[in-house]
């Protein structure tokens, strides 16, 4: 294949995968509107978020794993499919409980378009430095999708409707759908048989659909509630049970072999840290910003661009010190700027201000997303066989989902609990709200400190040749 033909499948499967990091975060400044419009209960709007996140989190490495069996970009087409029609029915929604259906299968399709689009340009571009400015670039994306989401929600929006947010993704997945047969290759295992391991696919997403559901659920519930109690026990014996059988069956859905490679490990480890705290962080930022500070969907959206502009002018230095072998110290400098940048807002006021309040945190933070997005985006895949390039590049970004589900949730309830504190004890609204998110604004910056020390133990230089052959040698024998 040549170096044009790599590029241009490349640049399609980078929009797939853009068109489902936006729809992340596009309908959060749209909620209002859509609550209003749809006459959503206020317990109930919250899923128009979760429900995306949910089958997101749950079916990515059952995604991942299709992908390597059946052929990645099959089930590419499959998911772009999905997530196109999806996109369409959440547009045309007219009730409640249909958007929140439709974001569920939204959510569904990304897990599917997601671990193949990234197997794909891992079997595309050999490991070394091509790969690394094409996993750079993704990294990048990466960082920039969840913002870009929030400004382009405002715009649309203010602009055109609630119901544009969902349609301008129609064309655009329709457009890839038709062109992947044309520029992008064909890969999967080469087997002679085909096996699958049924009850590790039962047990995992099931784990984590409800691990994920448990914990966005927590902060309304209550952690101590027996609902959540157990719905945290259930989901820990399921992917106890998945760990169990996968150590028995013939051909497990995740060989944990692969676990061998420490950087990969690092990675994940740093991945799920990642997630905690930068979209935990957008969150509490958001609602920090509209709530207290009174800015409208448009403005708060305008407001996140310092941190994705700057993540996006930071990106081609964080691929170029990555491909002259500093990964790890990028990964540890990222993590430290983005705690650095989330600590910094916990002094921003009641009465606060872009320019002296925000503007320095959210250009620190992005920065920061710049040298870790990347960096994690290149070390989850290092010395990762081909043959399991899907199951890596799922279990990778399952990691951040479900940090990310942990993040909010821990957030939410952080903030939540102490508001109340300062309410019973006679503070004024705008200040106790304020009090909150300052808190969970430590909150997330611990978090995302707590990733340096991860990365410098775990995350490696390179793997030597020995671990990468030990953790591939199963299935090359199978």
């Amino acid at each position: 294949m040549s170096h044009v033909h790599r590029w241009r499948a490349f640049a399609l499967l980078a929009v797939s995968f853009f068109m489902t990091i936006v729809d992340l975060a596009i309908v959060n400044v749209a909620l209002p509107t859509i609550g209003q419009k749809l006459q959503f209960s206020e317990a109930n709007l919250q899923w128009v978020v979760t429900a995306y996140g949910l089958t997101f989190g749950g079916f990515l490495l059952l995604g991942g794993r299709a992908a390597d069996l059946l052929g990645r970009r099959r089930v590419l087409m499959i998911g772009l499919a999905v997530f196109t029609v999806a996109s369409l029915g959440c547009g045309l929604a007219t009730t409640d409980s249909f958007l929140i259906a439709m974001r569920g299968v939204q959510g569904l399709g990304a897990a599917i378009i997601l671990p193949a689009a990234l197997s794909i340009v891992m079997e595309m571009f050999e490991e070394g430095a091509e790969r690394n400015k094409a996993l750079g670039i993704w990294g990048g994306i990466g960082a920039s999708g969840a913002t870009v989401g929030l400004v382009a929600g405002g715009l649309l929006t203010r602009y055109i409707g609630w119901e544009s947010i969902f349609y301008l993704n129609v064309p655009i997945g329709a457009a890839a759908f038709l062109l992947a047969p044309r520029v992008v290759p064909e890969s999967k295992l080469e087997t002679a048989r085909r096996r699958y391991d049924p009850f590790g696919a039962i047990t995992v997403t099931g784990g984590l659909l409800l691990l994920v559901y448990a914990f966005s659920e927590a902060p309304q519930v209550g952690w101590g509630a027996a609902r959540t109690v157990s719905e945290l026990a259930i989901s820990a014996a399921l992917l106890l049970a998945f760990v169990v059988i996968e150590t028995r069956v013939e051909a497990p859905l995740m060989p944990l072999s692969i676990f061998r490679l420490k950087t990969l490990a690092g990675a994940n480890a740093a991945g799920l840290l990642l997630g905690g705290s930068f979209f935990a962080f957008i969150f509490v930022g958001t609602l920090y910003m509209q709530q207290v500070l009174g800015y409208s969907a448009l403005r708060t959206g305008l407001t996140w661009l310092a941190t994705s502009l700057t993540s996006v002018a930071f990106a081609g230095l964080s691929q170029a010190l990555v491909t002259r072998g500093a990964l790890k110290l990028v990964l540890a400098l990222g993590m430290t700027l983005i705690g650095g940048g989330l600590l910094w807002t916990t002094q921003a006021p009641v009465h606060g201000h872009f320019w002296s309040d925000l503007a320095g945190p959210f250009v620190i933070t992005g920065i920061g997303t710049a040298f870790a997005f990347i960096p994690i985006s290149i070390a989850g895949l290092a010395g990762v066989a081909e043959h399991e390039a899907g199951l890596a590049s799922g279990l990778l970004n399952t990691s951040q989902q479900l940090g990310g589900a942990m993040g909010v949730a821990i957030a939410s309830t952080v903030a939540a609990s102490h508001f109340k504190t300062l309410s019973h004890a006679g503070i004024a609204q705008p200040a106790a709200l304020t009090g909150g998110f300052q808190w969970a604004f430590w909150v997330c910056g611990a978090i995302a400190l707590l990733a340096v020390p991860v990365t410098l133990l775990l995350v490696r230089q390179a793997e030597p040749a020995e671990v990468v052959e030990a953790a591939t040698l199963p299935a090359r024998a199978a």
